[in-house]
């Protein structure tokens, strides 16, 4: 897909006119700019906007800029966006120091690895070391906030849907739902029905007869399309007009409408005419029910695990500085890009104000290097890079950019010494601090698909490293391995509580909850340790399937006894989990 830079004049042409005589520096233009891709454009104003290409209310660019081309999936870049949004929110506008630039820039980096135009950027710059700039910033701020912050006009569509009004891109993005989920299925022929009923074997169907001619029929509509939307995936509501369909009605031996039959995992259940809404609803909503029976989860009182996990830990204390970057190999600090991400780590760390007003460095550069000569450096200093691409990834911005495909193996190789199966040589310093970055990955949501999917050789190097330390002898370690297990398994329970598959395989499942299991029956001392390996546990059986192995492998290792017997351990017998998840396993096995 290619990607346009549009840049516009706010000032309409006055900047060029007057900003000599006024501040002594030439200014073309007071930019807006805006990221244009597979016919959208991207702009920051009240959050992060789209429009189709040109109909916002700042009319036509002044100038188009080609910056390449992008082979990124919509799905990647508007999980990306979501991230983002949490940076670029319509309370963080600032006219000179967080605007569209600034996300334009990121936006554009992110996409093709290329920068916006320098005087672009540096404009509000430019402007604000003029003594004039210093003294009407308060008066331009105020003049300007309508024309930058306005809402746009024209239709916006999205990557991957129709032409709509002018929109904010959500911060939290949802998971998609397969196409025809939730919408009902128009069927004019048997073939046609015969496909929709096969893909509904495992779950039910309705077939909804009607005819053009049938006004209780269109009465029921609005109904019937509130039922599809409300099954989603749970359920196909099919719609057939027997005036159109005439092998289908031969087929079902139906002549009057509204008719309707339903079919339970293949099998026709029940079958009615009649156009009474009520009835319609209640045998609707049944036989969902009856396809897709509550988990007996559900009945238990579990405030812990009965919700959406909405934060995942992660590790943002930034050591001395100083004494980090001393143990950098002088081989690595020289190396390109390298310093401009030590700067951009620092000034992260002491800006007062939004962390979008730090330009991100050339990570290209950086990850480069990084694949380069990591595996050239001493075994000793490998802790102190590792840490610093921790500090890197609290950014989304930066976390998004190394998640992109073209950047796994940056990942891959600094974690390459701990992939091997037998991690004891593996030293105690580099072990914890690439634990702490595999939980900053969760910075974005661009990369817990990768830590999850079966293909990943990112996951199984963390996966091993997890299940490793989680009965390492070091607490600090067990405590830190406790909370990726825990953000693996939020991750999981939320897709799980949403009504969608497991992201993480059974198999992985298993191999994780054994080893929390292990580590639990073994924690005596760490109450930070054991609340983070009760959690995760909760969270990965809560709601699996009760005829599978995570249940089976629970009942043989004898959970809720292990859990009992901690409430005896002195140390750790206060942690208020023990109660509720031991709760759980007694009663949810």
């Amino acid at each position: 897909m290619d990607v346009s830079l549009y840049v516009y004049d706010l000032s309409k042409g006055l900047a060029r006119m007057y900003s000599l005589a006024l501040t002594g520096t030439q200014m073309d233009a007071i930019y807006h700019t805006s990221i244009v891709l597979n016919g959208v454009e991207y702009y920051f104003g009240q959050g992060i906007q789209t429009a189709a290409p040109g109909s916002t209310h700042h009319g036509q660019p002044m100038e188009v800029v080609k910056l390449g081309t992008t082979e990124l999936p919509n799905e990647v870049i508007e999980e990306y966006l979501g991230s983002l949004a949490t940076i670029y929110t319509p309370e963080s506008y600032d006219l000179f120091l967080h605007n569209c630039n600034n996300f334009t820039q990121d936006f554009a980096m992110f996409l093709v690895g290329k920068s916006i135009p320098e005087h672009i950027i540096n404009l509000p710059r430019t402007f604000l070391e003029t003594p004039f700039g210093q003294m009407m910033k308060p008066q331009i701020e105020m003049a300007l906030k309508g024309v930058t912050q306005g809402t746009g006009t024209g239709p916006a569509p999205g990557p991957s849907a129709q032409p709509t009004t002018a929109r904010a891109v959500p911060p939290a993005p949802q998971r998609m739902i397969s196409p025809g989920a939730g919408a009902v299925r128009i069927v004019s022929n048997l073939g046609q029905l015969k496909t929709e009923l096969s893909g509904a074997s495992h779950s039910c169907a309705v077939i909804f007869f009607t005819s053009s001619t049938c006004p209780p029929c269109k009465a029921l509509y609005p109904t019937y399309d509130q039922l599809a939307a409300e099954a989603g995936e749970r359920g196909t509501l099919i719609k057939v007009d027997i005036d159109v369909a005439l092998d289908v009605s031969m087929e079902y031996s139906v002549h009057s409408t509204p008719t309707f039959i339903t079919f339970l995992k293949g099998q026709k259940l029940d079958e009615w005419s009649g156009a009474t809404p009520a009835k319609l609803v209640g045998d609707v909503r049944v036989l969902l029910e009856m396809a897709h029976p509550a988990h007996p989860h559900r009945q238990l009182q579990l405030p812990s695990l009965q919700r959406e996990i909405t934060t995942f830990v992660m590790y943002k204390k930034v050591p001395p500085l100083e004494k980090l970057i001393q143990k950098l190999p002088v081989a690595f600090k020289e190396g390109h890009g390298v310093a401009p991400v030590i700067e951009f780590v620092k000034l992260r760390q002491s800006t007062t104000g939004p962390v979008a007003d730090i330009r991100v460095p050339d990570l290209h550069a950086f990850a480069t290097t990084l694949t380069s000569i990591y595996s050239t450096l001493p075994s000793g200093s490998h802790f102190a890079v590792v840490d610093l691409v921790r500090l890197l990834l609290l950014d989304p911005r930066a976390s998004g950019y190394f998640a992109e495909e073209a950047q796994h193996a940056t990942l891959l190789t600094l974690l390459a010494p701990l992939s091997q199966d037998d991690l004891s040589s593996c030293p105690y310093n580099l072990r914890i601090v690439a634990l702490q970055l595999a939980c900053n990955l969760f910075s974005t949501p661009l990369y817990p698909e990768q830590l999850t999917s079966s293909s990943s050789s990112l996951r199984e190097t963390c996966l091993r490293l997890a299940t490793n330390s989680l009965l390492d002898s070091q607490t600090s370690l067990r405590v830190v391995a406790a909370s990726f297990a825990y953000n693996l398994a939020s991750f999981n329970h939320n897709a799980r509580f949403q009504g969608n598959p497991d992201p993480l395989s059974e198999e992985d499942q298993v191999e994780l909850t054994a080893s929390l299991l292990e580590a639990v029956s073994r924690e005596n001392e760490s109450v930070e340790a054991l609340h983070g390996l009760l959690f995760a546990l909760g969270l990965f059986v809560y709601e699996a399937p009760m005829d599978g192995s995570l249940i089976d492998l629970c009942r043989a290792m004898g959970v809720a006894e292990t859990i009992s017997g901690k409430m005896e351990v002195q140390a750790v017998q206060k942690e208020p989990l023990l109660k509720e998840i031991g709760g759980f396993f007694s009663k949810g096995l």
